[in-house]
């Protein structure tokens, strides 16, 4: 997420720019100290907290993890930003154990970001955010490049490339796609299933159908539900719900400062940047705030320096929560937006 500055919120603090560091990759069921992993949630939603989940090979190092996705046959794929050093590839898979792969992406350094899965015609196909390059990136599961777009210039919002840096995409129901200009101008963009540019919306502001940072974006297409659009107004400290085209509908605000979203049958997932996972039920109200503590935020929030700070890290604790998604087995990969980089598997227990 992150080498624009953290919009200010509530907190009024300001997001500096990243900087790499590098921390070992561990499976396991017990913490360092050999301790039973902690226990957060509450009744049917509580979680063992697994940090620095997946086997990193060691020609690899974590540098500002900031994304996550799930294939069908259970692989996960890791996307970290890479500051701060040579270049090296910003995609990581997994099995579902943690135990490497391959990796690709080294192009796409230093602008790791959003990263999504969706299968089109039997075949699943990755959509990467790329805000150092500035594109939208369509690559299948291998890394090989089916095509890269820029910004829209049909949309007639843009004077120069430096006003766009996408943060993430989401998937329309009719095989088309949007994109979330989050670090840019603070717009949406609409495309249909060929990329070719529909329509643009949004724009900076706290007014209905205005952002401030439209970080991340999702098809809310839950039972009972009408098929809409779920942003994360991230600086707005809001959720913003549009129509398929782009019309307002309202907004969810039990946020602090919400980064993107996933969805499992009538739970939505969102990796909140202030320090905890959320989880709302079919009609946005909250059923539980994971790892939610008032005084360990502080610490976290106080001039952004725990971020930095691994050894300081709280077993069950995030520090910074930039992307989440839930396995097919209901269990919870998050990744943090903290210099080191860390991958945590929230297991379900509850």
């Amino acid at each position: 997420m992150r080498r624009r500055a953290f919009l200010k919120q509530t907190t009024a603090v300001g997001m500096a720019a990243l900087v790499s560091g590098a921390a070992p990759a561990i499976l396991g069921t017990r913490d360092k100290s050999g301790t039973k992993n902690p226990i957060i949630g509450q009744g049917d939603y509580r979680y063992e907290c697994l940090h620095n989940w997946g086997e990193l090979p060691r020609h690899l190092r974590w540098e500002t993890t900031h994304g996550v996705a799930i294939d069908d046959a259970g692989f996960v794929y890791i996307k970290h930003q890479g500051l701060g050093r040579a270049a090296m590839d910003t995609i990581v898979v997994f099995d579902p154990k943690g135990k490497y792969v391959r990796s690709f992406g080294k192009s796409y350094y230093p602008g790791g970001h959003g990263i999504d899965i969706r299968k089109e015609g039997g075949e699943q196909f990755l959509y990467l955010s790329d805000i150092h390059n500035r594109q939208v990136i369509k690559t299948t599961l291998q890394g090989e490049e089916v095509w890269k777009l820029g910004y829209p210039l049909e949309a007639g919002v843009y004077s120069r490339v430096a006003h766009y840096r996408p943060t993430n995409v989401a998937f329309a129901p009719d095989g088309g796609f949007y994109v979330g200009d989050g670090y840019g101008s603070h717009y949406i963009h609409q495309y249909d299933k060929n990329a070719r540019w529909v329509r643009t919306w949004g724009g900076f502001g706290d007014q209905p159908g205005k952002m401030k940072t439209p970080h991340g974006l999702w098809l809310d297409d839950r039972k009972g539900r009408t098929p809409s659009l779920v942003v994360a107004d991230r600086a707005n400290a809001r959720l913003q719900y549009f129509t398929l085209d782009g019309r307002h509908i309202g907004f969810v605000k039990d946020l602090l400062f919400p980064a993107h979203f996933d969805i499992r049958e009538e739970v939505l997932l969102v990796p909140d940047l202030h320090a905890r996972v959320s989880l709302f039920d079919k009609d946005n109200k909250p059923i539980v705030h994971l790892g939610d503590d008032p005084e360990w935020r502080k610490k976290v929030l106080d001039g952004l320096k725990m971020r930095r700070q691994p050894a300081e890290w709280l077993p069950g604790k995030f520090v910074h929560p930039h992307d989440a998604c839930f396995d097919r087995d209901g269990n919870i990969f998050v990744v943090e937006w903290v210099e080191p980089g860390r991958v945590t598997l929230l297991r379900r227990v509850g």
